[in-house]
C-alpha cells in the first residue's frame, strides 16, 4: 500500500488530472503505474532537463517532451528511478517530438519503482495542464478551509451552549458519518454513537478490541482495527480516549473532528461540574473534601457552620446513598443525573428534619454528614431519611429508582478528625450491603467489615485507580484479549491460593509443569517476579481494583 499523504484530501488525485479537458486533449495513455493512479498531485512542473529531480520535493506531477533526456537505455531508467526518488507522483510524457512511442526502458523502469508514466499521443498546452490542475488544488483547499471554519463553528456553539459530552459524541458521528465512541482510561465506554450502525457489532467485546487499539502519538490510527484514536484529557491529566471508526487511512477533516470532539468533550466535562446549584457545589466540595481529608480541619468547621450545619460538639453521622445496580444507560448521563439525585437526597433530609451536608461523592453515590445534637437518638433520624427516600422512590418521574439503591451508615462520631475514616465506613457498607432486592430489606445497613474491596469499589471511577490497574495489568490483559488466553486469570487464582503453586494448580485443573509456564509467561509479560511479595502485593491490589472497575 502506498504511504498516506496526510494532506491527500486538499490534492487531485492522477486519475482526476486525467480526466482534465487540457490533458484529455493530449490523448493520455497510462504506460506504466496503473495501479497508483489514487496517488495526490501536489503541484505540476514542467522541464525539459534530464536532472531535473535535484530541483523536486515530491508530490509533483511531472510535464516534459523528453527533448533532452538521455538517448541510451540505462540513463533513461536512471532518470525515472530519480524521479520516483525523491517521492515525483508521475511523469506526463508529450511523445512526437522526441520519441514516438515512449522507450521501452523507460516503461519498464517505472513499473519497477511504482511512478506513474503517462503518454501524450498528440499535442498538449502544459500551460493550460498546470492552470487547471493548480486552480483544483487551490478550490480543494479553499473547500478544505471552509470545512474547517464550519467544523471550527460547530463544537464552538456546542462548547458555548454547553453541550454534554453525549451530545458532542453525537456531533461529531454526524459530521463523520461513522461510529464515534468515548471511553475512559479502563476502556469502558461512556458514550457512543453508532452512526445507524449495530450497536452490539459497534461494541463487541469492546474493552478487548480497544486494549488493542494502540498509537505512538496522541492522535494516531490504528490501521490494523480501522480506528482513528485521540486522547482525551484538560488541565493536564488525560482521562479518556475519542475514537472515530474510519476503516481507510483518515482524511485530514477526520482528525479535525475528532481533536476537536475530544477538546470540546474535555472542556465540557469541566462545565459540567460547575452546573450544580451554588449550595450542592458548595456541600460536595467539603464532602470530597473530607473523603479525601485535603480540607483542613479549622476551615471544614468554618465552612459548614457558615452552611448552617454545626460540626463540633454535635453527634456527626456519615451516610451514602449508593445506586446499587450500576449506571443505566451511558455513564455520562447517569452522572448528569445523579446531579438531580443529589438535589432528591437533600429534599429528603430536609424532610428528616436534620441539618447536613449532601453532595455527589462519586458516580452512583450522594454523600450525606448529619450533623444532630449531642444526645438525640441517631435512628429515628435515620430512618425517616430512608422513608422520605422511598417514599420519592414512587413517586411519579423520580430521579431516585423504586429499587436498586441502598442506604449505608457509618459509626457516629463525636470529632470532626474522625469524619474521612466515618465516611470510608460507609462505603464499604454499601458495597457490601444487599440491594433492596431482597427477601427483607431494610431502612439502612450498618456492617462492619468490607475491608479492602469496598475501598478499591468507591474508588473505582478513580483516574488515579485506572491509570494503576492500567500499568500493572495491562499488558497482560492486551495479551489475552491478542491471544485468546487467560493468564489473568492464572494469577488471579494463584494469589489467591496464598503464592501456593501446587494449590493453585489443582484449583484450576491444570497440571503443575503447564501451571508453571503459565506463571513463567506472566513474569515475562509483566517482566516482574512473582516470587516477590512486594510486586504480588501490588498485583493483588491492581486485580482487585480492575474488580471493582468492571463492576
Amino acid at each position: 500500500m502506498d504511504p498516506v499523504d496526510p494532506l491527500a484530501g486538499m490534492y487531485p488525485a492522477v486519475s482526476e488530472v486525467l480526466e482534465l479537458p487540457a490533458v484529455r486533449d493530449g490523448l493520455p495513455a497510462v504506460r506504466a503505474g496503473a495501479g497508483h493512479l489514487d496517488r495526490p498531485v501536489r503541484w505540476t512542473h514542467a522541464a525539459e532537463i534530464a536532472d531535473v529531480a535535484r530541483l523536486l520535493r515530491g508530490g509533483e506531477l511531472l510535464l516534459t517532451t523528453g527533448v533532452l533526456l538521455p538517448t541510451d537505455d540505462a540513463g533513461l531508467a536512471a532518470y525515472v528511478q530519480g524521479l520516483a526518488a525523491v517521492g515525483v507522483t508521475g511523469v506526463m510524457v508529450e511523445t512526437g517530438r522526441r520519441f514516438d512511442r515512449l522507450p521501452d526502458a523507460m516503461v519498464q523502469a517505472a513499473e519497477e519503482v511504482g511512478l506513474v508514466l503517462v503518454e501524450l499521443t498528440r499535442e498538449a498546452r502544459f500551460a493550460t495542464i498546470t492552470e487547471q490542475v493548480h486552480a483544483r488544488i487551490v478550490d480543494a483547499q479553499i473547500a478544505e478551509l471552509r470545512a474547517s471554519d464550519a467544523v471550527h463553528a460547530t463544537f464552538t456553539e456546542l462548547t458555548v451552549e454547553g453541550a454534554s459530552p453525549t451530545e458532542v459524541v453525537r456531533q461529531v458521528s454526524r459530521m463523520a458519518g461513522r461510529p464515534v465512541v468515548l471511553e475512559n482510561l479502563a476502556h469502558q465506554v461512556l458514550a457512543v454513537d453508532p452512526a445507524g450502525q449495530d450497536l452490539a457489532a459497534v461494541l463487541g467485546d469492546w474493552e478487548g478490541r480497544s486494549r488493542a487499539v494502540r498509537t505512538a502519538a496522541r492522535t494516531g490510527y490504528d490501521d490494523s482495527s480501522g480506528w482513528l484514536v485521540t486522547t482525551v484529557g484538560a488541565r493536564g491529566q488525560d482521562w479518556g480516549r475519542l475514537l472515530l471508526r474510519t476503516d481507510a487511512p483518515p482524511t485530514p477533516r477526520d482528525t479535525m473532528l475528532v481533536e476537536r470532539g475530544a477538546a470540546t468533550v474535555a472542556l465540557a466535562r469541566l462545565v459540567e461540574r460547575d452546573r450544580e446549584s451554588l449550595e450542592r457545589q458548595t456541600h460536595r466540595t467539603l464532602l470530597t473534601g473530607v473523603i479525601a481529608g485535603s480540607v483542613p480541619l479549622p476551615e471544614l468547621v468554618a465552612r459548614a457552620s457558615a452552611l448552617g450545619v454545626p460540626l463540633e460538639g454535635h453527634a456527626l453521622v456519615a451516610v451514602l446513598v449508593r445506586l446499587t445496580r450500576g449506571p443505566v444507560g451511558p455513564a455520562l448521563e447517569v452522572q448528569e443525573r445523579l446531579r438531580d439525585l443529589a438535589e432528591t437526597v437533600a429534599d429528603a433530609l430536609r424532610d428528616s428534619r436534620a441539618a447536613g451536608l449532601v453532595g455527589g461523592v462519586d458516580d452512583a453515590t450522594v454523600g450525606v454528614l448529619l450533623s444532630l445534637p449531642p444526645r438525640e437518638d441517631v435512628d429515628p433520624v435515620l430512618g425517616r431519611l430512608s422513608t422520605s427516600l422511598a417514599k420519592r422512590a414512587t413517586a411519579g418521574r423520580a430521579v431516585l429508582p423504586a429499587s436498586g439503591w441502598v442506604v449505608a451508615v457509618g459509626s457516629v462520631v463525636a470529632n470532626v478528625r474522625d469524619l474521612r475514616r466515618a465516611f470510608l465506613e460507609a462505603a464499604q457498607v454499601a458495597d457490601a450491603a444487599p440491594s433492596d432486592d431482597d427477601a427483607s430489606p431494610r431502612p439502612y445497613y450498618r456492617l462492619p467489615d468490607v475491608r479492602l474491596r469496598g475501598l478499591l469499589h468507591l474508588l473505582r471511577d478513580d483516574d488515579r485507580l485506572q491509570t494503576f490497574v492500567e500499568r500493572e495489568l495491562g499488558p497482560l490483559l492486551a495479551h489475552d484479549a491478542q491471544h485468546g488466553t487467560d493468564l489473568v486469570g492464572v494469577l488471579r487464582g494463584y494469589l489467591n491460593a496464598g503464592r501456593n503453586k501446587s494449590a493453585a494448580a489443582d484449583a484450576a485443573h491444570l497440571s503443575r509443569p503447564s501451571f508453571y509456564e503459565r506463571l513463567h509467561k506472566i513474569e515475562k509479560v509483566l517482566a516482574v517476579d512473582l516470587d516477590s511479595v512486594e510486586s504480588c502485593l501490588s498485583l493483588h491490589v491492581a486485580l482487585l481494583g480492575l474488580d471493582a472497575i468492571r463492576r
